[in-house]
């Protein structure tokens, strides 16, 4: 979280795990920040770890508290911090 204050954009990223069919990366934003809507392999996941956020797609929306673990949509999707959130998404 530290970065992501840090940073004009408010998020830092850091890739924890880098294989070769799964990566792991540890996002931090600041709250009202976000991911732009965009496209993810199948099979992703967020993992909240600090904070809450809210996943949403065109159709719906998921807000994701603090230790949540979700299947990411394989539909175009975002992210937005309801709060300054600390989680880690696996594709």
């Amino acid at each position: 979280l530290e970065q992501a204050r840090a940073d004009a954009r408010g998020k830092a990223s850091a890739v924890v795990v880098k294989g070769e069919h799964q990566r792991a990366v540890l996002m931090a934003l600041c709250s009202g920040n976000g991911l732009g809507e965009h496209s993810s392999p199948p099979a992703a996941t967020l993992h909240c770890l600090v904070g809450s956020v809210r996943l949403w797609s065109p159709e719906e929306s998921w807000t994701v508290l603090a230790g949540s673990l979700v299947p990411i949509p394989e539909a175009r999707h975002g992210v937005d911090a309801v709060e300054d959130s600390v989680f880690l998404l696996t594709v």
